[in-house]
């Protein structure tokens, strides 16, 4: 759940983070109003949409109509923030490293936009709680920022990895990090994203929660009521049909190396049905009987589950509701999942509801559906 900056800044306000004094809006801000006034969505670029707005006393009320107009939302929820003196602006993130399964520290001397790619960011493994990681960070602060600043920075950063893993999130980020006249930091923005597989462990944000119902799509609502979770992507050309995050961002990744992006992902969550293979297609033939999208790529792996019942399910799905564009199959199983029933036999049954071809490697998939669809 990616969370707005009102409910992010209440989760660091929580663990003790300064953060500006703000207010939440629901309604027209007083003339007496002013400050930073900001829109609350769950998108970034606010300030090149015009967005945010300082205001003076008299102008609150004229920008916010005018935000509120920018979204399209006569009662938009608007944060009202403090004005703050910032002496000095600093970038700092913390990620999940999927190559170290570890907490990575993103660090810029300076803040701004599009500053992660902007040279001078350090990147810095954190482990929360290993001994000496304060000093350890602070060493590798300092070569970029003074002593005087390395050093709350380097306690600011390991606090926060802490929080990351209390709060189970995969992104903190704050920019700008402001550094005040006193030498105090603050948080003036903040984006903070959950892991939905923890949502259970914490309780939704209601603003947050009601920003992520309402950017739904009606298919992407259905498959949440149906047990899994859709992502629909424009400009796709491919229906996607994959069970498992890691599997679905590399599939996805292989169809745009060949030229025919994925027009959805899907993923699993916590508490969904052993199977949702026949809802599953039925949310990509949806999307398949668009104009631009040319075909359906069915992919999935089985450690220990059995391939037959896989296989049965597909055949029986597909006997019910037929693709409405060429469907490829792919299945790659392990030794346990092929007990008793073969590869062959699987080739066979699906052939019989009309798949070409079952392909048991990735590549050969993604290089059948570019083949198919030129």
């Amino acid at each position: 759940m990616r969370l707005t900056e009102h409910d992010g800044k209440t989760l660091l306000r929580r663990h003790g983070i300064p953060v500006p004094r703000g207010a939440l809006l629901q309604g027209i801000p007083g003339p007496e109003a002013q400050g930073v006034l900001k829109a609350q969505v769950l998108e970034g670029g606010r300030g090149k949409r015009g967005l945010v707005r300082l205001v003076t006393a008299g102008e609150a009320p004229a920008a916010a109509e005018a935000i509120r107009g920018i979204l399209g939302n006569p009662t938009a929820p608007l944060l009202l923030e403090d004005a703050v003196a910032i002496k000095r602006e600093i970038y700092l993130a913390l990620t999940v490293d999927g190559t170290a399964q570890g907490i990575q520290l993103l660090i810029h001397p300076e803040g701004g936009v599009e500053i992660e790619s902007t040279p001078g960011l350090l990147r810095i493994n954190v482990v929360p709680e290993a001994p000496g990681m304060l000093e350890a960070l602070y060493s590798l602060l300092a070569p970029a920022f003074p002593p005087a600043l390395a050093a709350p920075l380097a306690r600011l950063a390991l606090r926060l990895a802490r929080i990351m893993v209390a709060e189970d999130l995969d992104l903190l980020e704050i920019n700008p990090l402001a550094v005040l006249e006193n030498g105090r930091l603050m948080a003036c923005d903040a984006k903070l994203v959950r892991d939905d597989s923890a949502a259970f462990r914490h309780e939704s944000p209601a603003l947050s929660a009601a920003l992520e119902d309402a950017a739904l799509t009606p298919l992407e609502h259905k498959a949440r009521d149906q047990g899994f979770q859709l992502v629909e992507l424009p400009g796709g050309t491919v229906a996607m049909v994959t069970a498992g995050a890691g599997l679905g961002m590399l599939m996805l990744d292989l169809l745009a190396d060949v030229g025919c992006p994925a027009a959805c992902f899907m993923d699993n969550v916590q508490g969904g049905p052993m199977d949702s293979t026949p809802e599953r297609l039925d949310a990509a033939y949806a999307i398949a009987r668009r104009p631009e999208v040319k075909g359906v790529m069915f992919y999935t792996t089985l450690a220990s589950r059995p391939l037959k019942a896989r296989v049965d399910a597909l055949a029986d799905a597909i006997r019910k509701s037929p693709p409405p564009k060429p469907l490829f199959v792919g299945i790659a199983a392990g030794h346990a999942a092929l007990r008793g029933y073969s590869l062959e036999q699987a080739r066979a049954d699906l052939a019989a509801v009309g798949v070409a071809a079952l392909h048991d490697n990735p590549h050969d998939l993604v290089r059948a559906v570019a083949a198919g669809l030129r």
